[in-house]
């Protein structure tokens, strides 16, 4: 396990050093030396950013040489509205990573709120120094671990469908005699609350496969952002019915890339 910087602000500094500081004190967790960790991240040119896509977050986990990883964001935040006077907002967002499948594991934000900023402070590390926390973390991990496993065990048996990959873009598929799918109505997903209290501005690219009948079949997250934003993606893509591909009058079935960019609503 590989635990990266949470950013600049010594409270991002303190998040990241708690989270390694309570993992390693684990049994079932190995975490790496931060030094190190922070040189490979460098290395391959991470910058810090929370919304990568599958490809780009296994390159940083064969850079890393872990299984898992974590990043994240910490920061304290000076904060005022019409319903309260000024105050501070503490908060931790964590993301674990699989280095092998590159998938978002599990994120969260935990969030504290103090008139004065150290109290949030102190708030925030004692919610990541608590043991059900550190549990959690280690539960995920796990689990995340053992449906790998699992999945690696059934892969050799299961006989894989074969799709085709849709053209790049309209004019390409014109030339090979190939229609794309056509969704019968666009849907946007919602942004969530859990992202507005984040602010998150991300974008989320799914891998879809669409029947011949146009129904969707499997829907893949191939670019992340947490804070319920893949979640509020599939959900709506699921509920997608498309006019089939077509080659030469015929249905079949494609596999398409779908992206939707999401910013923070007007206040």
């Amino acid at each position: 396990m590989s635990v990266l910087d949470f950013g600049a602000q010594p409270v991002a500094r303190q998040a990241a050093e708690t989270l390694r500081e309570r993992l390693r004190s684990s049994s079932e967790l190995n975490v790496a030396d931060a030094d190190l960790s922070r040189a490979a991240a460098r290395g391959i040119g991470y910058s810090g950013s929370l919304n990568l896509t599958a490809s780009e977050a296994r390159d940083l986990g064969a850079a890393l040489a872990t299984e898992f990883f974590i990043i994240g964001d910490a920061q304290t935040l000076r904060r005022s509205s019409f319903q309260a006077p000024v105050y501070y907002e503490s908060y931790c967002s964590i993301f674990l990573v699989s280095a092998r499948t590159g998938k978002l594991v599990f994120w969260d934000r935990p969030s504290f709120e103090n008139s004065e900023a150290t109290r949030a402070e102190s708030q925030l590390s004692q919610h990541l120094s608590g043991d059900a926390f550190t549990r959690r973390l280690i539960a995920v991990t796990r689990k995340a671990h053992e449906d790998e496993r699992v999945q690696r065990t059934l892969l050799p048996n299961t006989a894989e469908v074969v799709i085709e990959e849709a053209p790049e873009d309209e004019k390409t598929a014109e030339v090979q005699g190939v229609r794309l799918p056509r969704p019968y109505r666009r849907l946007r997903p919602h942004y969530p609350d859990t992202a507005a209290r984040a602010e998150a501005e991300a974008t989320v690219d799914v891998v879809v496969d669409v029947g011949a009948d146009g129904e969707v079949g499997e829907v893949q997250v191939v670019r992340w952002a947490g804070f319920g934003l893949d979640e509020s993606t599939v959900a709506t893509v699921r509920q997608l019915h498309f006019f089939p591909a077509m080659r030469n009058g015929t249905p079949i079935p494609m596999r398409v890339l779908l992206r939707y960019n999401f910013r923070k609503p007007p206040r």
